[in-house]
């Protein structure tokens, strides 16, 4: 809605500036991502953690072969063509969203195949904005049939028997953390994230999986005393109920073109989309529970897949009321893409 409001100048100039300009230029949503993802990692009971991210990876390897297979043979069947339905809308959805998928996805085309870069971008965009669309869309749906079959879902838990160590003093927690701890736990996460951009500027290696290794490290070794935890619990909280909703805004109105989305508004690419989305998340849903997790949080997780990037996490796991799932959204988004990205690159200059 924000991103359709700026579209048709129904939003004044002026709030869109400043929005757009605090968005882009204070990286916010990083800080955000930093936040909920310190925060749900250190309340994690560390002898799940290390099983849960091993895990993940099986659901979320089934469901991108399976969604590629699909995407393909749809929109083939639907008059795309087998290699333009691959590589220009199947591949794009799972490529991990704008600047760490569609961007880098169109440089090597564009390389590979001696084409200009702006128009490749231009044409491989708009199934990353309607395949994280479709996404939030299904997550959502998720949620409401979590509801009716509890079974199902963990609400945010990815294994049964898997519990937050936090969750027992959470009542205590609300009530008598210091301030100090919480500011600590704050200046923690931070501290994370700049570590996190020097082992991109030094291995290459995206900053928010760098800062969740991290975290991960560090609770596993019980580096973190129990009162920066329960402050990391109380930041989580914070961010996940109070600053959520103004930051979708906030994408909406600088992040999601609404005229890139509405390209991708033909009846073929949109089925061909959804068949992508949909698979990935039930191979992801099927596999999780053959690996006995809960098939309907691992499928939001592997939603994350298709997601635009950052923004697009935020939003399929605010629809799916989960945001406790960040960190394994972002191994999806981010290590999933990058692979994606990494292997399809390989297979088309291998074809030339």
């Amino acid at each position: 809605m924000p991103s359709a409001l700026v579209y048709y100048k129904l939003l004044p100039d002026q709030v869109v500036k400043v929005t757009t300009d605090f968005t882009r230029q204070t990286n916010f949503l990083y800080l955000f991502i930093a936040c909920i993802i310190v925060g749900s990692i250190l309340g994690m009971d560390r002898h799940v953690l290390i099983k849960g991210f091993l895990k993940i990876f099986v659901p979320l390897a089934a469901g991108s072969v399976a969604a590629g297979v699909v995407g393909t043979v749809v929109g083939t069947a639907l008059g795309l063509g087998a290699s333009h339905t691959f590589f220009y809308i199947v591949v794009p959805i799972m490529a991990g969203g704008v600047g760490e998928g569609a961007i880098p996805l169109s440089i090597g085309y564009s390389e590979i195949l001696h084409q200009d870069q702006g128009l490749l971008f231009a044409t491989v965009l708009p199934p990353v904005m309607l395949g994280s669309l479709t996404a939030i869309i299904l997550a959502g749906t998720l949620n409401y049939l979590g509801k009716r079959y509890p079974a199902y879902t963990g609400e945010g838990r990815l294994q049964p028997g898997e519990h937050d160590e936090l969750d027992v003093n959470q009542k205590e927690i609300t009530g008598h953390v210091d301030v100090d701890h919480i500011a600590a736990a704050g200046v923690t996460a931070l501290t994370l994230y700049v570590v996190g951009i020097m082992c991109h500027r030094l291995f290459g290696l995206p900053a928010p999986v760098a800062m969740l290794f991290i975290a991960v490290l560090l609770k596993l070794t019980q580096a973190v005393s129990p009162p920066l935890q329960e402050g990391a619990f109380v930041v989580y909280k914070f961010f996940s109920t109070a600053v959520t909703y103004p930051l979708l805004f906030a994408i909406g109105v600088s992040l999601t073109p609404w005229d890139k989305l509405i390209a991708a508004f033909n009846l073929p690419e949109i089925i061909t989309i959804v068949a992508t989305v949909a698979t990935l998340m039930a191979t992801g849903a099927v596999v999780g529970k053959w690996m006995k997790m809960y098939p309907i949080d691992t499928a939001i997780v592997a939603a994350c897949h298709s997601g635009q990037g950052g923004t697009g996490d935020v939003a399929i796991l605010t629809a799916a009321n989960r945001m406790t799932l960040m960190p394994f959204a972002q191994i999806a988004t981010r290590i999933g893409g990058a692979v994606t990205v990494t292997v399809v690159l390989l297979v088309l200059a291998r074809m030339q």
